[in-house]
């Protein structure tokens, strides 16, 4: 490599040398890095001068020493001045009178990376041609003749500057195209409106970062490129940009469903004549990322806060139980009856309350089966109507059609009872308490629970769902909507608080899933990476009259899917080949499609274990065909 380097280096300056010009360039720090022969030629330099290395002050010295300048007095103080000149380097053609009688012309161009180039041109047969132009044409005026010497100086200095225009604009356009290269391949959108809000500029990445946009929007209104939604959502940043204040803020972009971080920055504009720099990212998986991470968080302090205390909580609470029966037991005046039954209702409460402390910081599986909503909500109502005052009614809309629904009745059971009880204590005695189920979208089951209390406040509507946090004061113990909001989650669901326009507003959404029995034989899908346990099952499937296609992982189970249209059931393992697991086949599944059953050896704490059982009913190994054949024909 370094051979080459010379080589070129090499060829460089023997082509140089072939030119009729002097060249010489030199560095930021006056130092020369290239001089060709024509220079040593022109000036009569000693080899000191015209090397590498050489000093531009020192030149200058021996030159003016050597009279090309004229008469000076001070030579320090006039080379003092050309290195300041050099440093403060500017474009410049002049021509000057050598003291050998030649006259040359001087070009010089600075560089970019500091320093300069310098062409010397030897322009004497011009001048002496000018010379006998003016002594040998008598008829033309003194006035013409200095005129047509203007005129040549002046082309000559035109097309020292043009090449240096050109220089700039060839180096401008290689900047604009790095520029623009490096913006599209920035992972955000990056563009400038201008003060009446249409867009100047635009990358090619809106329509990554907010799906469902053009590409092209230059010359759009930033209103009708983003949509009414989107611009509701910014209009208060961008007037301040416009405004001269700059601004970070993320929005939830509803016609993609993407979560974007937008940076608004004034531009050098002033007043009415100021624009706006725009970068959006989508952060909607580093958003899901960091809440998950804040909700792991605060589970992990609740989880610390309760474990230790818990154990000796429940063993005092068996002490005072067992004390109060004996007491129970007892002759004594009814006031005392009085308090030992209290004593009682407020040990079971604690009770009660270390249960929901463990139902928040450690998990149990989803049991998924067939629920017929009108049933189930029939006997929600049965069950918490007496938990309720007389003048707090409570109303239940079912508008979910009569097919069973895949579910786990005691989670969603559970989760409704805390939220109608939250409903009754926001109502204080009076009041009305509704409860509608619905399908959303084919996509979710919701139920949304409303009432007529106080509502959300604005710090409840932050942290309602978080751990201990409570506006009952000593009568509350903050697991509740905790405990609703953990259970829904581990079912893919969510939870939503807002406030109507008469009270609160809980909805919980679910996915979807219609349980559907399989009675008749079919062909069945077998999803099993051991074949020895696969043939087994295999076997087990075949004397339940059903017919059997196997695969040992997920990439082969959707091949299968694809191209097989009859297959009318899924079992899988969880546990496969592959780094893809028998959970994440049945998430990829249609949730009102084919009937799709787990099957494991993994124990119910297991995370993979319970995230399964809360998409598809699961099966725990070892089982015998009369377990298999109840496990998928009772349901």
């Amino acid at each position: 490599m370094e051979a080459n380097s010379a080589t070129a280096q090499s060829m460089t300056i023997a082509g140089l040398n072939l030119i009729q010009q002097a060249l010489t360039i030199y560095d930021s720090d006056l130092k020369l890095v290239l001089a060709n022969k024509r220079f040593h030629d022109m000036f009569k330099l000693p080899r000191e001068f015209n090397v590498p290395g050489a000093d531009f002050g020192e030149t200058i010295k021996f030159l003016a020493i050597r009279g090309e300048y004229g008469d000076i007095e001070d030579i320090d103080a006039f080379v003092q001045g050309r290195v300041d000149q050099a440093l403060a380097f500017e474009q410049h053609y002049l021509e000057r009178l050598m003291s050998n009688g030649r006259w040359i012309s001087v070009e010089g161009s600075p560089l970019p990376e500091g320093g300069w180039v310098a062409v010397y041109t030897d322009i004497t047969s011009t001048k002496r041609q000018e010379q006998l132009l003016r002594t040998r044409s008598e008829e033309l005026s003194d006035q013409l003749l200095q005129y047509a010497e203007e005129l040549s100086a002046t082309n000559r200095q035109l097309e020292s500057t043009v090449n240096a225009l050109e220089e700039a604009k060839r180096q401008l356009t290689d900047s604009e195209a790095r520029m623009r290269l490096t913006a599209e391949m920035m992972p955000a959108h990056i563009a400038h409106v201008g003060p009446d809000s249409h867009y100047t500029y635009s990358n090619r990445r809106l329509t990554a970062v907010m799906p469902g946009r053009p590409s092209n929007i230059v010359g759009q209104h930033i209103r009708n490129a983003l949509g009414e939604s989107a611009y509701l959502a910014i209009e208060p940043h961008l007037e301040a940009a416009f405004h001269g204040k700059a601004s970070v803020f993320e929005f939830n972009d509803h016609l993609s469903t993407r979560r974007i971080r937008v940076a608004f920055t004034p531009d050098g504009g002033v007043g009415p004549a100021r624009g706006v720099y725009i970068l959006s990212m989508d952060v909607t998986e580093e958003t899901q990322t960091r809440v998950a991470l804040q909700q792991t968080r605060r589970r992990e302090i609740a989880a610390q806060m309760t474990s230790g205390l818990a154990h000796d909580f429940s063993n005092l609470l068996t002490i005072i139980l067992g004390m109060q029966s004996k007491l129970q037991r007892m002759e004594m005046v009814p006031e005392a009856r009085e308090l030992v039954e209290a004593t009682v209702a407020a040990s079971r409460r604690g009770g009660t309350l270390l249960n929901r402390i463990a139902d928040m910081t450690g998990h149990r599986a989803p049991e998924m089966q067939p629920v017929n909503m009108d049933v189930f909500l029939a006997d929600l109502q049965t069950l918490a109507n007496p938990t309720l005052p007389p003048d707090i009614s409570l109303t239940i809309q079912n508008n979910i059609p009569d097919v069973p629904i895949l579910a786990d009745p005691g989670m969603l059971q559970d989760s409704l009872v805390n939220l109608i009880l939250n409903a009754r204590d926001a109502c204080s005695g009076q009041g009305a308490i509704t409860i509608t189920t619905e399908m959303v979208h084919d996509t979710w089951l919701q139920l949304r629970v409303t009432d007529t209390g106080t509502g959300f406040s604005e710090e409840a509507l932050k942290r309602a769902l978080d751990p201990f946090f409570t506006t009952k004061g000593g009568d509350g113990s903050g697991l509740g909507l905790a405990m609703v909001y953990d259970v829904t989650k581990l079912a893919g669901g969510e939870v939503r608080l807002g406030n109507t326009d008469v009270g609160g507003s809980v909805t919980l959404r679910l996915p979807l899933r219609r349980a559907q029995t399989q009675q008749a034989p079919g062909l069945v899908l077998l999803v099993e990476d051991n074949p020895d346990l696969r043939g087994l099952i295999r076997d087990m499937l075949i004397d339940m009259e059903h017919t059997v296609i196997e695969a040992a992982s997920v990439e082969e189970a959707h091949a299968l899917l694809a191209s097989v249209s009859e297959i009318s059931m899924v079992l899988s393992d969880i546990s496969l080949e592959g780094d893809a697991t028998g959970v994440d086949l049945i998430k990829s599944l249609r949730t009102d499609g084919t009937p799709s059953f787990l099957m494991t050896s993994l124990p119910q704490t297991h995370p993979l274990y319970i995230e399964g059982a809360a998409r598809a009913p699961v099966l725990s190994k070892p089982f015998d065909v009369e377990q298999l054949y109840a496990f998928l024909h009772t349901r």
